[in-house]
């Protein structure tokens, strides 16, 4: 082997070990996704429309008991949503916590989460429970809402 063909594998070889730890281990982007999910449920919690909406990424589906809504953008979210939390502030909402069931890295761009949104009254009882799945997609400043999936709180286990 010649001086310049060892240089040229060792560069290769550099090259590849480079790339290989560059490369989001299965579950490298879940605490980012998680983090932002709570940051959601904060969001969330103020009942204004306005501070979730960078949350969900454009375009994005909302599936729930109602139907498919497809929005092509953040305006349309907020048409979606801003009769749901009027609704629930008549009802006495005070906060929202996830409880996350299961997460699954499906590619380093996109994670699954299932689990249960407690909402929970001003006086601080329980309001009701929802199930929740969602598809996050990582953009270039943070995981993003690209599909929720509203369910019975019971159903929805990824493994079942």
């Amino acid at each position: 082997m010649t001086r310049s063909t060892m240089i040229l594998v060792a560069a290769a070889s550099a090259a590849v070990l480079q790339s290989q730890s560059n490369t989001p281990s299965p579950t490298s982007g879940q605490p980012a996704a998680v983090r932002n999910l709570n940051d959601y449920y904060r969001a969330f919690s103020s009942l204004d429309v306005q501070a979730i909406l960078p949350y969900f990424h454009e375009p994005c589906m909302i599936i729930g008991p109602q139907g498919v809504f497809a929005a092509s953008n953040r305006s349309v979210v907020a048409t979606a949503f801003a009769p749901a939390m009027n609704a629930l502030k008549a009802r006495g909402f005070g906060r929202s916590e996830l409880s996350i069931r299961e997460i699954k890295t499906l590619s380093p761009t996109s994670i699954l989460a299932t689990g249960v949104a407690v909402r929970y009254k001003v006086d601080g009882s329980v309001l009701e429970r929802v199930g929740v799945t969602y598809v996050l997609q990582k953009t270039n400043l943070r995981w993003e809402i690209a599909v929720l999936i509203t369910h019975d709180a019971n159903e929805g286990e990824l493994g079942k």
